[in-house]
C-alpha cells in the first residue's frame, strides 16, 4: 500500500461516506468483462475489473489455493481498500469470487494474511469447523488526515465455509497504535517448536515480531533491520519463512521485505535476507542487498502459508508504485506475477533464493518448435513468432554476449542484452510499445547483475499480452517487466555480439492457452 500524492488525495475524495456494496451490486458490475481488451494478461491472474495491488492472505485450505488481493472495484485507481478473493486448485487457473472483506469503523482493509487455525486456538471454530483467520491492516482514513501517526492497527476475521463468507472480530483491532506512522501488512504462520503463532509486521524502516496463542492477543518479541537492508523507502509486505538448502539437511530461515523506493531500476522492489530464527529472534550477517527479482514490475509478494507438501509458493504484484495509476488499460488495472516456487541454494558462502514459475503453468502449453541456431561474429538469425503473445520460450546458450530482439510490423522492439564482462543482462523496453504515459517507464535500460554463471546457462521467458518475465537458470536470476505492444511481436531475433561462433541451443517455443 503505497501512498503518492494523488493516492492521498483519492483516499481524502473517497472517506467520505460508508462504503459497504453488497456482493450482488458488485458481481453485477463486474460481470461483463470478456477478458479481451487491449493488454490483458491472457494466463497471469488479473481483476475482473476495477483496480488491483497487493497480493494479500495466500494459504492452502482443503484443495484450494485462495488469492486474496487489495481491490478498489469502482474505479481503475486506487481507491478505499477492500479484499478481492480468488481461488484455484491448480495455481493456473483461476475462479474469481465475490469481495471477501470490506472497509468498516475501524479502516480501510490493508494488506496481511491468512492461516488455517487447525487447532481451533481462536475458538472460532464450531461443531468441529476450522476456521480459517485473516490478518490484516486496518487504516483509519480520518486520523491519518487530521495528522495522527497512530491510524495503522491490526485486526482479523474468520471464516467457517473454507473462505465463502467472512465474520469480523468483535475486539477488533487486536493490535493497537500509539505512535508508529507505518504500522502495517502483518504476515502470521504457525511456529510448530514454540506451539505459537509468529507475526511479522513492518513499522516504518523495520520488522516487528509478535506471538501470540490465540490470534487475538499479541505481544512484541523482538525487532529486526533498522540497520540492515536497503531503506530507500517505507518497508513493506514482510515474510518469514524455513527453507531448506537444496543438496543439505541444513534450513534456514529467508525474511521477505518490499520497498516502495530504491528498487535495483527504479520505485518498487522486494528484497530478501538469509539467515536464523529461534521462535522469538531472526537474525542475519548479511551485508549486502539481495534482490528477490531485478525487474520493475515485481512488488509486494508474499507466500502460501499451510501447502500441504510444504513447498513455498510467491505471488507478487506486477507492478511499480512509479507508474501503477497510469498503465495504459481499461476496465481493470494491474496483474500478478506466475505463482513461483521458491528454492535456496549455497554458492561459495552465498546462499540465493531461486523462484521459478510452478510446474502447473506447463498445463497450458500447446505444441511448438525446437531449434538450434548457429551465429558467427555479428551474424544475426530470426525466428517467426505466431504466438499472439502468449508463449513459452526457452533456451540454452553459451556466456557470451548476445542480444535478443522482439520486434512487429509497427517497429516496436522489446530487446534483451547479456554482456559477458560486466554480468549484466539489460532488458530495453524504451521502444517496446506504449511508454509515454509515464517518463519512469520508458525511459532507461533496466539490468540484472548475474556473478554465479558457467560457461552455459538456460533461459526462460513468459511473454503475455503486457508483460515478460524472465528465467536463468530456472530462477536463479528472475526479471519481471510490463510491456505495452500495439500489436504481438511476429520476429524474435538473435545476434551475436561476441567474437566467437556460439550456439543457441534447444530453442523451444511453446504457445501457452488463456485461463479465460
Amino acid at each position: 500500500m503505497k501512498r503518492n500524492t494523488i493516492v492521498f488525495l483519492m483516499c481524502i475524495l473517497f472517506m467520505g461516506c460508508k462504503i459497504e456494496p453488497s456482493n450482488k451490486s458488485i458481481e453485477k458490475n463486474i460481470g461483463y468483462s470478456k477478458f479481451k481488451e487491449p493488454f490483458r494478461s491472457q494466463y497471469h491472474f488479473t481483476p475482473e475489473r476495477g483496480w488491483m495491488n497487493d497480493p494479500n492472505g495466500l494459504v492452502y485450505n482443503n484443495g484450494v489455493y485462495h488469492l486474496f488481493y487489495q481491490y478498489y472495484p469502482h474505479a481503475t485507481v486506487w481507491g478505499p481498500m477492500h479484499w478481492g478473493h480468488a481461488t484455484s486448485t491448480d495455481l493456473t487457473r483461476w475462479e474469481h469470487k465475490p469481495v471477501a472483506l470490506y472497509p468498516d469503523e475501524n479502516g480501510l482493509i490493508f494488506s496481511g494474511s491468512a492461516v488455517v487455525d487447525k487447532y481451533n486456538t481462536s475458538g472460532f471454530g464450531r461443531n468441529g469447523q476450522v476456521p480459517m483467520v485473516a490478518v490484516y491492516t486496518y487504516h483509519f482514513m480520518q486520523g491519518e488526515k487530521i495528522g495522527r501517526d497512530d491510524f495503522q492497527t491490526q485486526g482479523i476475521a474468520f471464516s467457517l465455509d473454507n473462505g465463502e463468507t467472512w465474520t469480523k472480530y468483535a475486539g477488533n483491532p487486536v493490535i493497537g497504535n500509539k505512535e508508529t506512522r507505518d504500522l502495517r501488512d502483518p504476515k502470521v504462520f504457525w511456529h510448530e517448536a514454540t506451539k505459537s503463532w509468529i507475526m511479522a509486521l513492518v513499522a516504518g524502516n523495520h520488522v516487528k515480531f509478535y506471538r501470540s496463542q490465540n490470534l487475538k492477543d499479541w505481544g512484541n518479541i523482538s525487532d529486526f533491520g533498522i540497520d540492515q537492508g536497503a531503506h530507500g523507502g517505507v518497508w513493506e509486505c514482510p515474510d518469514l519463512f524455513p527453507l531448506k538448502v537444496e543438496g543439505s539437511d541444513k534450513e534456514k530461515w529467508v525474511l521477505i521485505i518490499s520497498i516502495g523506493n530504491g528498487g535495483p531500476n527504479g520505485g518498487s522492489g522486494t528484497q530478501y535476507f538469509v539467515g536464523d530464527f529461534d521462535g522469538t529472534t531472526f537474525t542475519s550477517d548479511q551485508k549486502e542487498y539481495k534482490w528477490l527479482d531485478w525487474g520493475t514490475d515485481n512488488y509486494a509478494g508474499v507466500t502460501y502459508n499451510q501447502v500441504p507438501n510444504g513447498d513455498r509458493i510467491f505471488i507478487g504484484w506486477m507492478s511499480n508504485w512509479q507508474y501503477a495509476l497510469t498503465t495504459p488499460t481499461s476496465n481493470w488495472r494491474s496483474a500478478m506475477t506466475l505463482p513461483r516456487k521458491l528454492t535456496l541454494k549455497k554458492y561459495g558462502n552465498e546462499y540465493l533464493l531461486h523462484n521459478n514459475p510452478v510446474s502447473s503453468i506447463a498445463s497450458l502449453f500447446e505444441n511448438g518448435t525446437n531449434q538450434n541456431i548457429e551465429l558467427k561474429p555479428s551474424e544475426k538469425h530470426s525466428v517467426e513468432l505466431k504466438v499472439s503473445n502468449q508463449a513459452n520460450i526457452s533456451f540454452t546458450m553459451p556466456n557470451a554476449d548476445v542480444k535478443l530482439t522482439f520486434s512487429n510490423e509497427s517497429e516496436e522492439k522489446l530487446a534483451l542484452i547479456y554482456d559477458k564482462a560486466s554480468n549484466l543482462l539489460m532488458l530495453d523496453r524504451t521502444q517496446s510499445g506504449l511508454t509515454s504515459f509515464n517518463y519512469e517507464f520508458g525511459n532507461k535500460l533496466h539490468y540484472m547483475v548475474m556473478t554465479q554463471l558457467k560457461d552455459n546457462f538456460d533461459m526462460t521467458l513468459y511473454l503475455d499480452k503486457s508483460s515478460i518475465e524472465t528465467f536463468v537458470n530456472q530462477g536463479q536470476y528472475a526479471m519481471t517487466q510490463q510491456i505495452f505492444p500495439i500489436e504481438p511481436y511476429t520476429k524474435l531475433t538473435f545476434e551475436n555480439l561476441s567474437n566467437d561462433e556460439i550456439s543457441i541451443k534447444d530453442l523451444i517455443i511453446n504457445p501457452i492457452k488463456s485461463i479465460w
